[in-house]
């Protein structure tokens, strides 16, 4: 299978309708007296393209001259596009080299170009060129926003709307799709690269980019304007928590005792909503964890970048279309167990396999890390509970609560905050139980000043000045971490060693 090997050409398409029709045996039509509405035959799927056919051609009239070039740069894109594909041997073109292919390619839209007496500059010419080689070989118009490193989500709202979120904020963009089935093709060419499928039967669907960028899509009949898909971008080279400190996410100080605990197989849960960086934060905490260690790390979909040697990554599977084969989250971490695994990382726990994890934890599997949504890290153990009870197991409510102070170590909460900012907003150890109530005490914590001339907010990092009871566990671990970080007081920001938290804490 090459890079076009499932690229639907417009004479492929012909052959397979004229073999079509030949299959078809002819039927004599029934005689109708009542006259027939023509929409009402119509499948959905061609009415729907039939309306949208209707409100290009009512909102052209209505565009500013700037909005109709645009849709003409598009359809004079897809216009050659559908021209190079006929023209050209893909299967030849599939051996080249990425430089060659691009220049045979280049030559071939000018020749194109020339014989259609196009009036494009030399410039226009380049820009179509590579667009048409991204349509080919990537996602088409999403390409340049993939390659700009300052974007953290890409967010399309039908082929007509796609929306970016760069510095915690969103913008709109001027990328447009060339109509629904164009917007689709794309998202069909995501999801079955990773062996899954959207459809009216299943019209929702997570996938990720080669790059293990995640992905989620949704299509009609549950997407009523059309297909939305939304991209979590991943940067190609990972966080560190070193980054962090000098993004302003974390104090160093802050950052040491993390990656101490971390190294010392303290049992560390991240808690934060939805954007807050809790996948971030997981991947540069994990590169504390000695090269040693085996890492079994079990997600929906694979997202991870954890930098060991020695990783083992397993990911759900949804049904197939008869509704079997179904692999959760739950059948993968009791199988993890079976694999010898030194750690276990979930990606991300949301239902019963909360049971499985936490028993993992409590037999011979500390230090194994996960992330969960929950607003703080009370909620986050509100949240535990109650995931363990989706699994029907006959278990009270305090052998549960039992379960989790005896499993978690650390709580670590994300946030991201009102101007896009995204903090470390509490670091809370589980101390054990008190009665029925799981006990935690805070040991830092991100307190909000004010806001500024922008609406930034203003805040600053506190110690409590609580000592943690997994300090003994860190310093027995070759930890030499400097107990006068835990005394109450206001922690500075930004990097304050020169050498790196690897080069000073191995």
């Amino acid at each position: 299978m090459g890079r076009f090997s499932n690229i639907v050409t417009p004479s492929r398409l012909a052959a397979q309708s004229r073999q079509q029709t030949s299959q078809v045996t002819p039927v004599k039509a029934p005689i109708i007296d009542e006259p027939v509405n023509p929409a009402a035959e119509l499948p959905s799927n061609l009415k729907r393209a039939a309306e949208q056919k209707n409100r290009r051609s009512a909102s052209r009239e209505n565009q500013s001259p700037e909005e109709r070039a645009r849709q003409d740069a598009l359809h004079t894109r897809r216009r050659i596009h559908n021209m190079l594909i006929d023209d050209l041997d893909l299967s030849i073109l599939d051996k080249l080299e990425e430089n060659e292919m691009r220049r045979q390619i280049e030559a071939q839209v000018r020749a194109i170009v020339a014989k259609e007496s196009m009036k494009l500059n030399q410039g226009e010419i380049q820009a179509l060129s590579g667009s048409i080689i991204n349509e080919m070989t990537g996602l088409g118009p999403l390409e340049p926003l993939l390659a700009d490193d300052s974007i953290s989500d890409i967010l399309v709202n039908t082929h007509e709307h796609v929306f970016i979120e760069r510095g915690g904020e969103l913008e709109p963009t001027d990328v447009r799709f060339a109509d629904e089935a164009h917007l689709l093709r794309i998202i069909n060419k995501i999801v079955s690269a990773v062996g899954r499928r959207v459809d009216e039967s299943h019209p929702m669907a997570d996938a990720r980019l080669a790059d293990g960028s995640r992905v989620n899509v949704a299509v009609a009949p549950i997407a009523v304007d059309g297909p939305l898909m939304s991209i979590r971008k991943f940067s190609s080279n990972p966080f560190t928590l070193d980054k962090l400190v000098e993004f302003g996410a974390a104090p160093e100080v802050v950052a040491e005792f993390l990656w101490a605990a971390c190294k010392a197989k303290v049992t560390i849960l991240i808690s934060g909503g939805t954007g807050s960086g809790k996948t971030t934060l997981l991947n540069a905490m994990s590169q504390s964890i000695s090269h040693k260690e085996r890492l079994i790390t079990i997600e929906d979909a694979a997202e991870l970048q954890l930098q060991q040697p020695h990783v083992a990554r397993m990911e759900t599977r949804p049904p197939n279309i008869e509704g079997k084969g179904e692999i959760k989250q739950r059948e993968l971490v009791k199988n993890a167990l079976r694999m010898r695994p030194d750690r276990v990382i979930l990606g991300e726990v949301r239902g019963e396999e909360a049971f499985d994890m936490l028993q993992a934890m409590n037999t011979g599997h500390e230090g194994s890390l996960a992330t969960l949504h929950a607003n703080t890290p009370r909620d986050a153990i509100t949240r535990l509970e109650q995931m363990v009870g989706m699994g029907d197991i006959k278990i009270s409510p305090e052998g549960v609560a039992g379960q989790i102070a005896s499993a978690i170590g650390l709580i670590v909460q994300a946030s991201r905050l009102s101007d896009g900012q995204r903090k470390i907003t509490s670091v809370t150890e589980v101390t054990g139980m008190e009665g029925p109530v799981i006990q935690m005490q805070e040991i830092f914590n991100y307190t909000k000043t004010g806001s500024g001339p922008n609406y930034e907010v203003i805040g600053e990092f506190r110690a409590t000045g609580i000592r943690p009871r997994c300090l003994h566990e860190i310093l027995t671990s070759g930890s030499n971490i400097d107990q006068s970080i835990f005394e109450p007081g206001v922690l500075e920001p930004g990097r304050i060693a020169k050498l790196s938290l690897h080069e000073r804490m191995p």
